[in-house]
């Protein structure tokens, strides 16, 4: 800065220095008299030390879709500048805008997005001096800190958050930070009352930023809150446990009541769907994390739609079944044809061998008299002209069952074909799939609740 430059700056700080000075009482006019606010207290002597405090009025929102919490709270600072020792035993309370007059830190949140100091009625500053030298600033302060948040457990997550406090300028050469209390700096979280969280714990640390610029002072307040599960239990977990037990229904549903057994397959279906659907919009749409609602909405799909395809597969082979049945009754009526054709066959060959017989014993008598041989022996003659005993021709099966036939012996090589009897598969899944669910629940529930 020029000399000109620097002395038009002293002019200025002189003139307000005389202006304030004028409505000042005396004990203020005298502590400002030769005050530099540019300066910081022991700017020769070693770093100033800030403590501080913080009391939470409210914590507004905690968005997941944007990993961020909004809180109110109230930030207390206190240092000790030898330049505002004065004689007495009482503090001075002064308005808030006597601040621009004193050299305040210049603290700052480190992670806010957005931050606003309420100003209603006015700006909601405090500013207390004691005859120590020690000044006391509070602020009320709205802010939106940034927190990232793992989801791999939603909706059974607990998260830490943090509310870093940093000087922006002064490294730890000028200015050294520290909690006034300790961990019972922070108040008011044991009495903060939270939509979907309960505050489980939050302690205090203090550490240094380290910036190409150098080092420094660092507070850092930290809080784990800990998600409230019956709200998630009723809105989803009931429900969607509830549609993999009504898919269930099916099983105790005759297998040739087709139009019930797939309604309610197809509803449990599209239902679930949209459920899934609705879980999703309260997160963010594009990232990374399989979160626990998201498993066991997949496991609950998964159920429901195993019902569909057993019902398919079931329906399926008692067809098979049937055509299997009546392939084995075509062929069995065939046989029983084969038999009845012999049997007349062989009755058709006693009859002729015993009419030769006859004839041959009418030879060997002699003849009748007018009596043609010609009749008697035309009969067991080879080249009789006597029309044979016509048999019955079998009786024909269906024209499908030839096809039927050639279908046998591709499903007989499935493993379904081989099923006895598929109403079997709906009995056997009235236990497998119930016992399959509460063994899959309570492996899911241990790990999410207890890992």
């Amino acid at each position: 800065m020029n000399p000109v430059n620097l002395r038009l700056l002293e002019n200025s700080m002189l003139n307000a220095e005389v202006k304030e000075g004028e409505i000042l009482p005396p004990t203020i006019h005298r502590l400002m008299k030769g005050y530099n606010k540019y300066l910081r207290p022991f700017f020769d002597n070693g770093p100033v030390t800030v403590g501080m405090s913080l009391d939470i009025a409210s914590i507004d929102t905690i968005s997941e879709i944007n990993m961020d919490y909004t809180a109110t709270i109230f930030l207390r600072q206190r240092w000790t500048d030898e330049r505002l020792v004065f004689e007495g035993n009482k503090s001075l309370s002064l308005d808030g805008r006597l601040v621009e007059l004193l050299w305040v830190p210049d603290t700052f949140i480190v992670d806010s997005k957005k931050s606003f100091l309420h100003d209603i009625t006015v700006e909601n500053r405090l500013i207390r001096i004691f005859p120590n030298g020690t000044v006391l600033y509070a602020l009320r302060i709205t802010t939106t800190v940034a927190c990232n948040m793992d989801l791999t457990k939603y909706p059974m997550d607990k998260q830490t958050c943090t509310l870093q406090l940093e000087s922006w300028g002064y490294n730890i050469n000028d200015v050294m930070f520290y909690w006034t209390r300790g961990n019972e700096s922070v108040s008011g979280l044991d009495t903060l009352q939270l939509a979907q969280y309960t505050v489980e714990d939050h302690y205090t640390s203090v550490s240094e930023a380290v910036y190409e610029t150098g080092n420094y002072p660092k507070l850092v307040f930290h809080f784990e809150l800990r998600r409230s599960i019956l709200y998630f239990i009723l809105e989803t977990y009931v429900p969607s446990s509830l549609l993999v037990v009504l898919s269930w229904v099916s099983f105790w549903i005759s297998l040739s009541s087709v139009p019930a057994r797939i309604c309610i397959g197809v509803t449990t279906v599209l239902t679930m769907t949209t459920l899934m659907m609705g879980a999703r919009t309260s997160l963010p749409n594009a990232n990374c994390f399989i979160k626990a609602i998201d498993v066991y909405l997949g496991i609950c799909f998964s159920f429901i739609f195993g019902a569909l395809i057993e019902y398919a597969v079931a329906h399926f082979c008692s067809l098979t079944h049937l055509d299997t049945h009546l392939i084995m009754y075509g062929h069995h009526m065939h046989d029983l044809d084969d038999e009845m054709n012999g049997i007349i066959t062989t009755i058709t060959n006693h009859n002729r061998a015993k009419r030769r017989k006859d004839a041959a014993a009418a030879v060997v008598a002699g003849t009748p008299p007018g009596t043609s041989l010609e009749l008697i022996v035309s009969p067991s003659s080879p080249s009789g002209s006597e029309p044979q005993p016509e048999a019955s021709p079998p009786k024909r099966t269906h024209w499908c069952l030839t096809a039927l036939a050639t279908v046998r012996k591709v499903l007989n090589k499935l493993y379904c074909c081989r099923i006895e009897n598929p109403h079997h598969i709906d009995n056997y899944s009235r236990v497998t799939f119930p016992l399959s669910f509460v063994m899959v629940n309570l492996l899911y529930w241990t790990y999410y609740l207890y890992f």
